[in-house]
């Protein structure tokens, strides 16, 4: 992953991206401390929400949720007493009331061999740098919320009660620990909203100064730290003062704020909290961002939004392998956690569910409650949830007595329903009228919703290329752009566009949307298929599968999941891709069009897997790579107990290409422990229509990728329900069932450029 150079973190220039939570109460009373070798661990957690437009701050709705979500973090999977964390959301994140909480909760208090955190989300900004560290003469500032432009900005400057990067740089060189983590989601690249999203980021630049009490109060800190002037420079133009820092974006981008299903949450922290509630064990901080960093470039990039998280450190060679916020995390990964019990009902704190799978977490799912070695010792059905807060019900009382406050659960049954839906926001460049009929249009589609911009998740927007938006696309470097006036998709952030899905200029909006139809169907089903059925991280399936380039043995990209594969003592690792191979700005592996490649699917169960491969391209079509023997039966899915299968093989009559649309891929493998049949029955009926019946061929169903995706889901859940031994589990009508002990849904993603 790339990492800030030593200047940048110094200007801030690389920082940052329904309620949550319990009560500060609740949480005191009820978490469960786990036992460290470490000394005390602090935590000062900063997130502010309600900042006023009239004060030039655009408000934003995700930093007190990522506050909670870092709470809830460091108490049950890092060991932090609930009394050691200090949290300071809205009205209580002045200035003032920032610079004495790190004063008297952090600085005071740490002692050596301490654990310190302070994280930040908020908008960020930049005002003039008296001592001109960087080229711009700029420093990067964290905006408290009591923060205002003066009243004649941008036309005039003047002083604004910003906390500045040099700041921040003597509080932490002033702790007496050197283990030090800072988290900072925020950015200055641009503020307001982009499409769904929201920028954490105030307008700022050489016209801003710092206040005359920020610089006095940075003069008092030089003194009693013992520092001229010319040494501070020195030391800040070296490295950041101390341990880690973790910043949400790199310079150019934003930070983003995003809604999720029911709540909202700084894209960057979520992905960070919930990638280690996944974790077990002893991870370098190193390793760590850089799988953070590679998730939060695919959510941003599904957003149409770029946002690469970096990371800058102070720590000697000896300490290169150091644990993230220093500190190991507990052994047994986990999608949620017991916070209260009464009897048989629960209080649950759901943070470990992958952000875009929640949808399957809300009709009756079911989690396995763990012990202390990670052995279900029951059922915990979800009865509810709002946000990232559910309540939970055992459904054996024999199991009451076993949990308490820190059990960890672990997802065991999801609930998908039956008519999931595409939510598509309506863009506000639309006249009201023609917003109007865009929505009654829509309305009138089944499992269509139209949505109002920022107040929910929206997988797409529609609206026109205006001609700004087609000014900033050309900036981006995207051409062949549909032309101004035109009607189609754009992603959540409007930075990015839906390939074919814009028509003819000045197209009525009710015809363009009728004219989207297939298309909808097409990206409502892959959505099922790529997001709320995937379960790499919670299936028990031991299996794994590797892209290749055919011919070769480099691996292109790799997948099983973690749960299911450690069921087996560990293998070799397989070659890994080249030294010259080429990666997108999001990490992910670009392969040219033309290249050849196969997959190699390797069954380590005692028992065989069922197994399907489809590849959905960056316009949303599908097309099904295995099962391709259509004159076979159910068999032809097949791959038996411990055997490895190569797609195609050497001898069969047909290659796998790397083709056009240009953009983001995914090759998506279903394993099942039972059959596939209506779904492979629907398979052939389609390759019979179009004269595959007595060969052997990938076909694309993207006209019929909905059926065919419904009939898959059928299949899921009739092994979930015949497979249900257990009396205690049962099923809710209108879902459908799937189980991590018979389902693993795995994605490859990869970027197709031209050749």
């Amino acid at each position: 992953m790339p990492y800030i150079k030593r200047r940048q973190f110094l200007q801030f220039s690389a920082s940052a991206f329904t309620t949550l939570g319990l009560s500060q109460f609740d949480i005191k009373r009820h978490s469960q401390v786990l036992a460290q070798n470490t000394g005390r661990k602090l935590a000062l957690l900063v997130g502010i929400n309600q900042y006023s437009k009239n004060d030039g701050l655009p408000p934003l709705e995700g930093c007190v949720n990522d506050v909670k979500l870092q709470q809830q973090l460091l108490i049950y999977r890092f060991g932090f007493k609930p009394e050691n964390i200090l949290t300071l959301t809205d009205q209580q994140a002045t200035r003032q009331g920032i610079l004495a909480a790190f004063e008297t909760h952090l600085i005071n208090q740490a002692q050596p061999g301490d654990v310190v955190l302070f994280h930040f989300s908020g908008h960020g900004s930049q005002i003039q740098d008296p001592d001109r560290d960087s080229p711009d003469g700029l420093n990067s500032t964290l905006v408290p919320i009591d923060s205002a432009l003066p009243a004649g900005y941008p036309v005039s400057g003047g002083a604004v009660k910003d906390i500045m990067g040099h700041t921040l740089f003597l509080l932490m060189y002033a702790l007496k620990t050197d283990n030090v983590t800072v988290v900072l989601d925020s950015c200055f690249s641009g503020g307001g909203k982009r499409g769904n999203l929201r920028v954490r980021s105030r307008a700022g630049g050489a016209l801003l100064q710092p206040s005359a009490e920020e610089l006095e109060y940075q003069r008092q800190w030089l003194g009693r730290l013992q520092l001229s002037q010319q040494e501070f420079i020195q030391k800040r133009r070296q490295a950041v003062a101390k341990g880690v820092v973790i910043a949400s974006a790199r310079k150019e981008q934003y930070a983003a704020d995003v809604p999720f299903a029911g709540f909202h949450a700084g894209a960057f922290t979520y992905v960070l909290t919930q990638y280690l509630w996944q974790q077990t064990g002893r991870e370098s901080v190193n390793s760590a961002i850089a799988n953070i960093a590679r998730t939060t470039k695919l959510l941003a990039s599904e957003n149409g939004n770029s946002q690469d998280p970096e990371l800058e450190s102070n720590l000697s060679r000896a300490n290169a392998n150091t644990l993230i916020y220093f500190t190991p995390v507990q052994a047994i990964p986990a999608e949620a956690v017991v916070t209260q019990v009464t009897g048989s009902q629960a209080d649950l704190w759901l943070g470990g569910i992958d952000s875009q799978n929640l949808e399957a977490f809300t009709n009756n799912p079911l989690f396995s409650v763990l012990d202390a070695q990670g052995n279900e010792i029951g059922l915990m059905k979800l009865e509810s949830r709002q946000g990232l807060v559910g309540k939970g019900t055992l459904t054996n009382r024999r199991s009451i007595g076993k949990i308490k406050p820190g059990t960890l659960l672990q997802e065991r049954i999801r609930s998908i329903p039956n008519n999931p839906t595409l939510k598509i926001g309506i863009d506000e460049s639309l006249d009201e009228q023609t917003a109007q009929q865009a929505i009654q249009t829509m309305q009138a589609l089944p499992r269509i919703e139209p949505q109002p911009l920022g107040q929910q998740e929206v997988q797409y927007i529609f609206g026109r290329m205006t001609q700004t938006q087609y000014q900033q696309l050309q900036k981006k470097g995207l051409f062949n752009l549909p032309k101004i006036g035109s009607l189609g998709l754009f992603l959540p952030s409007q930075d990015q566009i839906i390939p074919n899905s814009f028509g003819k200029p000045n197209e009525p909006v009710n015809e363009a949307v009728k004219r989207l139809q297939p298309k909808f169907k097409s990206l409502l089903a892959a959505r099922i298929v790529k997001q709320i059925l995937s379960n790499t991280n919670s299936s028990r399936i031991n299996v794994t599968v590797s892209m290749n380039v055919a011919g070769s043995n480099e691996i292109l990209g790799e997948t099983f999941p973690i749960r299911g594969i450690t069921k087996v003592p560990k293998k070799p690792k397989p070659k890994p891709p080249s030294a010259s191979a080429n990666f997108s700005n999001t990490g992910l592996r670009q392969l040219s069009v033309g290249t050849k490649v196969n997959f190699q699917i390797q069954n380590n169960e005692s028992q065989p897997l069922y197994v399907s491969i489809l590849v959905i391209d960056a316009a949303g079509e599908m097309t099904v790579i295995f099962p391709f023997d259509w004159s076979a039966s159910q068999n032809a899915a097949l791959v038996n107990a411990n055997q490895t299968k190569v797609i195609p093989q050497p001898d069969d009559d047909f290659e796998l290409n790397i083709d056009k649309p240009l953009g983001i891929s995914e090759a998506l493998i279903i394993a099942s422990t039972t059959p596939l049949r209506t779904s492979l029955q629907a398979l052939q009926k389609i390759a019979g229509s179009r004269g595959f019946a007595n060969r052997s061929s990938p076909i694309s169903v993207s006209d019929e990728l909905l059926d065919v995706t419904n009939n898959l889901l059928d299949d899921l859940d009739a092994g979930t329900r015949g497979g249900i031994s257990v009396k205690e589990i049962q099923l809710p009508p209108g879902v459908r069932g799937i189980d991590t002990t018979k389902l693993a849904a795995m994605a490859i993603a990869f970027e197709v450029v031209e050749s």
